[in-house]
């Protein structure tokens, strides 16, 4: 126990400072994995820059959580098909066909294009409070009538394709600290947008432990780290000169939030 609490506790040390861990690998993270990563801007690594030529419009950074999993663990192979803008129904078609019958790990974040991101955060930057909040609104109530079978349907052809996989649903960071002073959205605003990706990733994660998944839950993770904390952003605000990495997280986020949690389910 107390081992492992003070593994715990330099783990967290050294992600406030945005480090990758150069610590040994867990049991099941043999070098012998097949992993293939899936999934959306938050997978590929959007925001994290050092994007790879081959990757195109998906913008698959080399500083992505999977991408950091492959060099750090190094398992026998690896391939990320993770593509910026990927909805459920984009990984089903485009991305699970990357899977074979010898993966033997998957990872997966999808789930938040399929309730608009992008177009709530439009709103909520660009048209006040009353219609951020219904903007939310609308999104929660699409997470709960739509989203869970949604999700379903994603799993079982993860399943379908890699039925030996360990899969790892990996989930999204609440945006903003509250309670700070900070400029910008209303605390009204940055309240509701908080609660949406809160009702977002209980959703997700019931529904991977529904599968037999595991949740990677990087929630946590990102305190301390979020817009309007007073330490260092681990994500971006918005960015009027390249709209596309707005929201998303830094390489910093990727490699002191994402990645360690990541490794940690993933073993």
């Amino acid at each position: 126990m107390r081992r492992s609490r003070l593994v715990s506790i330099v783990i967290s040390a050294a992600a406030g400072f945005g480090v990758v861990l150069a610590i040994a690998a867990p049991a099941n993270a043999a070098a012998t994995d097949r992993y293939v990563a899936l999934g959306d801007s938050y997978a590929s690594g959007v925001g994290a820059d050092s994007y790879t030529a081959e990757s195109g419009s998906c913008q698959r950074s080399t500083n992505a959580y999977p991408a950091l999993y492959n060099a750090n663990v190094k398992p026998a192979a690896y391939k990320s098909v993770a593509c910026s803008g990927a909805t459920t129904a984009d990984v089903i078609n485009s991305q699970v066909p990357a899977l074979a019958a010898g993966t033997t790990l998957v990872s997966v974040t999808v789930g938040g294009n399929d309730v608009g991101f992008t177009s709530i955060m439009t709103t909520c930057v660009l048209q006040g409070e009353a219609d951020c909040v219904a903007a939310v609104s609308a999104a929660e109530t699409k997470v709960r009538n739509e989203l869970p079978g949604k999700l379903g349907n994603v799993y079982n052809a993860i399943k379908a394709k890699a039925p030996s996989a360990r899969v790892v649903v990996v989930g999204y960071p609440v945006f903003y600290q509250l309670g700070t002073i900070c400029v910008g959205l209303s605390a009204t605003s940055r309240a509701k947008i908080n609660e949406g990706i809160n009702l977002l990733d209980d959703t997700t994660k019931t529904a991977a432990t529904a599968a037999g998944f595991k949740f990677a839950d990087v929630r946590s993770a990102f305190v301390g780290h979020q817009l309007c904390s007073y330490g260092d952003k681990w994500l971006h605000a918005l960015n009027y000169v390249n709209l596309t990495v707005s929201y998303h997280p830094t390489a910093a986020g990727q490699s002191g939030g994402y990645y360690p949690v990541f490794r940690s389910t993933a073993g």
